[in-house]
């Protein structure tokens, strides 16, 4: 008998993305319904990653897992952080209003956070993980990969902004990454 874990995402991609990190689980990951939403109120991406779980888990009797991540850069105070999606409509209108909002800041230092949460079918969250991809923003977008700010987050180690990245690569290094592989150990056991 499979075992359900519902997605608290109306996004095909970032489903995709998660049964590639948790393929290994023993679970059937499947989207939320999609007249189902969730309004992200939380100060903290952990909160929005509960509200989310907790929310679909209610709605749909199931098991559920949500996550909540974003873009921190050092020298705007944190920000875009939970305001990462929010930044502009568009990937292009985010990255050229981050970029303008640096301008020629010489402290580029940020980090990719992802927190995640699983819920029972009566909405308690039962597991928490959080992960963190330390890296720098450039001055103008490389690379082709990826989404969201992908094109302009630098990792020193890598040499490789994450749209640069092979796919497995960015998984095993990336926040979400991070985050998931205690999910994994979690949901295996």
């Amino acid at each position: 008998m499979n075992k359900i874990l519902v997605v608290a995402t109306g996004n095909p991609g970032k489903l995709r993305e998660m049964q590639a990190y948790l393929a290994d689980s023993g679970w059937e990951l499947i989207l939320k319904p999609e007249d189902l939403d969730v309004e992200e109120t939380g100060e903290t991406f952990a909160e929005n990653a509960c509200l989310k779980a907790s929310e679909v888990a209610k709605a749909t009797g199931k098991w559920a897992i949500a996550d909540d991540s974003g873009l921190a850069v050092d020298a705007l105070n944190g920000a875009p952080g939970v305001y990462s999606a929010r930044y502009g409509n568009t990937d292009t209108e985010r990255i050229t209003r981050l970029l303008k909002e640096l301008g020629n800041t010489e402290n580029r230092q940020a980090q990719f956070l992802c927190a995640v949460a699983v819920a029972n079918p009566q909405g308690e969250i039962v597991f928490q993980s959080e992960g963190i991809c330390r890296g720098e923003i450039l001055y103008a977008p490389s690379g082709t990969g990826g989404f969201g700010y992908d094109p302009i987050f630098y990792v020193s180690e890598k040499k490789l902004t994450f749209a640069q990245m092979s796919p497995d690569l960015k998984k095993s290094i990336s926040h979400r990454g991070n985050a998931l592989k205690n999910v994994l150990v979690f949901l295996s056991s």
